[in-house]
């Protein structure tokens, strides 16, 4: 049985939770053919700083949050007794200081590009420590670039994978009887420059690579015992959805469950491959398992909560109807301005939105609609859904809040909430 490993940042933190992967693998070695790792920890994070104080001119900042995220990334190397692997060495240091001298040469217009550019050191970082580790406890692998087998289209971030040349580059670089180590989150496009999936994009990386090798499962390795009808974060006693088909974990990515990335499933799904989720803190349980079978898909209902949600209330200038143009005019603002939709209401007058959008986005995104259109909006309000039901009630610790908006179907009961002025 061909398998694909997925970790995460949080289940590669230290040295401790890297040799723990170590154990995993060596446990689960029979048939497994790629392990994809994310960025160490907080190192996307990091980068991100990095990256934002380089498009505003802050080089000797950006190089000090640089030195500080290889400072760390050589505490971890220490502590595996990578720092006498000279070969490995030789690689670690090219990627720190390639980066260092993008930020002092290289300077971008395209804040884009510079992105994707900057941020992907992290996952070279993480998989270069954690292939030279692997070797070294008698786990032989091939480190490979992520760059050169996943081809997207041009957009720097998130961007649009180009299934059919990333299918042949797969396929001629990954032998499947032999383990390998790879990227997530990263790909190049025609020209061979770096770009990016969109966060906790690393899920969709494994999926495209299970897809293309139609392995037989895929499993992702997080810090929870599977994927949970809650957040524990901001509810008690969530329960573990043992087995739930594909259709169901599209409709709850799509809802906003965060175990999920929403690109991952659609890809498996095509192939019928399984997908399972298990905690690298407690390897032996079975975790939870995406497939085909449906049959349990209604027996624990599951609780969505985004809080910092942005709600737009959009209207006609002169009152008249909204109308399907109005409406594809308005979503291709919300394409070029990064708005992401969670929720939609409309009236005759009236067009409500609930979704996402980075902060420094949001006045340009006001500004574009204001052109044609009156516009009232709500900062930080809340959505809650409830899939499969069985009563009407938001829960407890959200009752002292204001309903904007409800809707309700069969399957599934949304809120948008606010507190009470």
């Amino acid at each position: 049985m061909i398998k694909i490993f997925k970790f995460g940042g949080a289940s590669v933190k230290n040295s401790d939770a890297i040799i723990n992967l170590k154990e995993i693998v060596s446990s689960n070695k029979e048939g497994l053919s790629v392990i994809i790792v994310s960025a160490i920890d907080k190192t996307t994070n990091q980068l991100e700083n990095v990256w934002k104080n380089y498009t505003v001119g802050n080089i000797n900042t950006a190089i000090k949050k640089t030195n500080n995220c290889i400072d760390f990334h050589n505490e971890i190397i220490n502590s595996l007794s990578l720092n006498e692997d000279e070969e490995f060495l030789k690689i670690f240091d090219s990627f720190s200081n390639e980066l260092k001298e993008f930020l002092e040469n290289d300077f971008k217009d395209d804040n884009n590009l510079s992105y994707s550019k900057i941020v992907s050191y992290g996952e070279l970082w993480s998989t270069s420590i954690i292939s030279a580790y692997l070797n070294g406890q008698s786990l032989s692998n091939k480190w490979v670039d992520a760059r050169r087998i996943i081809k997207t289209n041009n957009n720097y971030i998130e961007s649009k994978v180009d299934w059919l040349k990333t299918s042949e580059l797969v396929n001629q670089t990954i032998n499947t009887k032999k383990l390998h180590v790879s990227q997530g989150f990263i790909g190049s496009n025609s020209d061979g420059l770096t770009t990016t999936l969109g966060r906790e994009g690393s899920d969709f990386t494994a999926s495209i690579l299970a897809s293309c090798l139609s392995v037989h499962e895929l499993v992702i390795w997080k810090d929870v015992d599977g994927l949970l009808n809650a957040d524990p974060k901001w509810f008690n006693n969530t329960k573990i959805l043992k087995n739930i088909s594909y259709k169901e974990a599209i409709e709850l990515s799509y809802l906003g469950a965060s175990v999920i990335h929403p690109n991952t499933v659609k890809p498996l799904q095509n192939k019928n491959i399984n997908l399972r989720l298990k905690s690298f803190l407690a390897p032996s349980n079975m975790g939870s398992l995406i497939s085909e079978n449906g049959l349990n898909d209604r027996e624990v209902p599951s609780i969505i909560y985004k809080p910092d949600q942005f709600l737009l209330s959009i209207t006609t200038k002169d009152y008249s109807f909204i109308f399907e143009e109005h409406i594809s005019e308005i979503f291709s603002i919300f394409y070029s301005s990064g708005y992401r939709v969670h929720l939609m209401q409309n009236s005759a007058l009236s067009f409500s939105v609930c979704g996402i959008i980075s902060p420094f986005k949001l006045t340009g995104l006001i500004s574009d609609l204001q052109k044609n259109y009156k516009v009232k909006y709500n900062e930080k309000v809340d959505l809650l859904t409830i899939r499969h039901y069985d009563s009407l009630d938001v829960p407890e610790f959200l009752k002292s809040k204001q309903v904007l908006i409800q809707q309700r179907s069969r399957a599934t009961i949304r809120f948008v909430l606010k507190n009470k002025s």
